[in-house]
């Protein structure tokens, strides 16, 4: 699949989303030196901001409603996976609920 003009409006609309919900600042925080994957939790807001982008750029992609080359020339996906979803997969745990961000590291990994 080619990305066509919605991905591309579609696109914009999620910049305009992550901007309104500082997705910015959470990545800063999440992508700093003092940000320990291991020890972070859902409960940490710039984990949880993250984890929604990504979880719904992911459920848009697998339901082919976005293009995933397009998602993957604009945002680092595998890397901000690799610094939230050690969190995910504990609260995956937690809740007894595999499908939880399911979307995002599909996304993330390619699987």
């Amino acid at each position: 699949m080619a990305a066509t003009h919605e991905d591309a409006a579609l696109i914009v609309q999620l910049v305009r989303w992550g901007n309104e919900m500082d997705l910015d600042e959470a990545a800063h925080k999440v992508f700093s030196d003092s940000y320990d994957p291991e020890k972070a939790t859902t409960d940490m807001p710039a984990v949880r901001k993250m984890l929604a982008f990504g979880e719904t750029i992911g459920t848009l992609v697998k339901h082919g409603l976005l293009d995933r080359a397009l998602v993957l020339d604009l945002w680092w996906i595998d890397g901000m996976w690799a610094r939230v979803g050690p969190p995910a997969k504990a609260q995956r745990k937690h809740m007894g609920e595999p499908r939880l961000y399911e979307n995002f590291e599909a996304l993330a990994t390619g699987s």
